[in-house]
């Protein structure tokens, strides 16, 4: 007995679509891509008070003595480097998604900031600098002095009792 087959060409072309895929994850040399030394990419909270401007960076496996911070009138850059770590030989790796290499991450801040009163702290892999504003810029509280309008006094008389 024959069996028919819908033809489906949209299974066929999911079919390419993943060969292409297996292809492309191999180089010509028939080394992985993803061996290779990849940007870091360094993500960032950064948060404003009355008082600061906070950035948050998620650095983990890097020493503070490791990055290198600097801010230049409105530009801060947090830079620094992953190291690889030693392949051993007797361990076959099914997975390798821990990137190494260096990462740079600049912002363009405004012009309000005290760069001589910048702290930097690192705990726990987070890195936190605490970028205070200067006082030109911290916003004021003005009070608005009311005026009494003024009062205008007389005397009353009585009309009826005034008779000419």
């Amino acid at each position: 007995m024959n069996t028919i087959i819908r033809r489906n060409p949209y299974r066929e072309m999911l079919s390419l679509r993943n060969a292409m895929d297996r292809a492309v994850d191999e180089n010509f040399f028939g080394r992985r891509w993803d061996r290779q030394p990849l940007r870091a990419d360094l993500a960032l909270d950064v948060a404003e008070t009355k008082d600061e401007y906070l950035v948050k960076a998620s650095i983990p496996g890097i020493g503070p003595d490791d990055l290198d911070i600097t801010f230049d009138g409105k530009i801060l850059t947090i830079k620094g480097e992953y190291t690889e770590e030693e392949q051993q030989e007797d361990v076959h790796y099914h997975l390798r998604e821990r990137r190494y290499g260096c990462f740079s991450r600049s912002l363009r801040l405004p012009n309000t900031i005290k760069s001589d009163a910048i702290e930097a702290k690192y705990e726990e892999g987070v890195l936190t600098l605490h970028l205070p504003k200067t006082e030109e810029v911290k916003p004021k509280r003005i009070t608005v002095n009311s005026v009494e309008p003024p009062v205008i006094e007389g005397q009353a008389t009585d009309i009826a009792s005034n008779k000419n």
